[in-house]
């Protein structure tokens, strides 16, 4: 089987819900990453041969199969396909996988996989509000008869579970948010995020934060509870891109590849519980790749509440300095559909900036899924 290497992973900034990204059609915002790989790698489009497309909301303006329209509102050929994915918040590094998969079977020399998500003009959860009944369908709900399946309701599970306090999530978000700006102020992410309308940082990167202001803040879904909007992560928009194809394919385009996949995994948990599928997914993906946990150089672990990657370090023990040392989403935000794609973009350029050999990214995913991936980085 063949290999599949990154050669190029780009990004835009994160905006805030209504902020500096909200004004841009999703499909635009799209194009923009898509035509950041083109000039980075000088790579023709017409030799791409498909753009798997992470997004999650698929109403209204990121309906219609938003891959394709953004492969097309970057001016690449009528001859380069797209298509879509939702797995939740895992969309983006699905796509990634699915891509990768397809270049190590020869279905795909070179490709494209990342996602978008504008939450400012999409809500989320306005896929469920058209009336129709429950998603879920009857069975199902029979199944797991609770009135709502919540995310937010999830997370003070795990922290119930895993003994986590407030004290311990605020100060893991505070964390975030410092690793964050750290991150921007020595230029970590520079050679990543395209800047977008004139928004060139990340917009929800808080200053000046204490466990005393974020004390103050309500705990919305259980009023005796320990997850409040501070250690959460924050509804945005953004889009995140990679290019792979095979080491073969780039030394005949002159690309360096950044680093290899070396292993997936894909996992389903309890979907009332649901946040837990990290745990799980890492355990299956370093398995498989024969590595353990103490062979991971890095790793990025979506932060949709500092609960679940706090339960995650307790139940992998990995070292919590190596865990989102850029910031995680409670810092940078989650554009559900871009997420997936973000991470592994921060972690590429990560583990090339510091020479990293193997890194790792695991995302939980709502409906009780996750996914985990292992990257390997290639001698420069």
């Amino acid at each position: 089987m063949r290999e599949a290497v990154i050669v190029e992973a780009v990004r835009t900034p994160v905006g805030k819900r209504g902020g500096g990204l909200a004004g841009i059609h999703p499909v635009d915002l799209g194009a923009e990453v898509l035509d950041a790989l083109v000039r980075r790698t000088g790579v023709d489009p017409a030799l791409v041969d498909d753009v798997l497309w992470g997004c999650v909301t698929t109403i209204g303006e990121q309906s219609s199969n938003i891959g394709r329209w953004s492969a097309l509102a970057a001016g690449w050929p009528t001859s380069v396909p797209g298509t879509t994915i939702d797995r939740a918040c895992g969309s983006s590094q699905q796509a990634i996988a699915f891509a990768a998969a397809g270049v190590m079977s020869g279905q795909y020399d070179v490709v494209v996989a990342g996602g978008v998500e504008s939450m400012s003009r999409v809500p989320m959860g306005s896929t469920r509000t058209s009336g129709h009944g429950d998603a879920r369908g009857p069975r199902v709900a029979a199944r797991y008869p609770r009135e709502e399946f919540s995310q937010g309701v999830a997370a003070e599970m795990i922290a119930r579970s895993w003994g986590l306090s407030r004290t311990q999530l605020d100060q893991h978000s505070l964390a975030s948010h410092e690793r964050a700006r750290r991150a921007w102020d020595e230029g970590r992410f520079a050679d990543q995020v395209v800047p977008v309308a004139g928004v060139q940082q990340d917009e929800g990167i808080r200053d000046g934060g204490t466990l005393d202001k974020l004390a103050g803040l309500k705990t919305p879904f259980d009023d005796s509870g320990v997850v409040t909007a501070g250690n959460s992560s924050q509804i945005s928009d953004g889009a995140a891109a990679l290019m792979i194809t095979t080491p073969e394919r780039a030394a005949a385009l002159g690309l360096t590849p950044l680093a290899r996949f070396h292993s997936f995994a894909v996992t389903g948990v309890d979907p009332v519980l649901m946040l837990t599928g990290p745990i799980p997914a890492t355990e299956r993906v370093l398995t498989r790749a024969g590595l353990s946990i103490s062979d991971i150089g890095t790793f990025e672990v979506n932060e949709a509440f500092a609960s679940v990657t706090l339960a995650w370090l307790a139940e992998t023990g990995a070292d919590p300095a190596l865990l989102n040392p850029d910031g995680g989403a409670i810092a940078l935000g989650h554009p559900l559909g871009c997420s997936g794609a973000r991470l592994a973009t921060s972690l590429v350029h990560r583990m090339v900036a510091e020479g990293t050999r193997y890194g790792l990214q695991a995302i939980c995913e709502a409906g009780g899924m996750a996914n985990a991936m292992i990257l390997e980085r290639l001698d420069r």
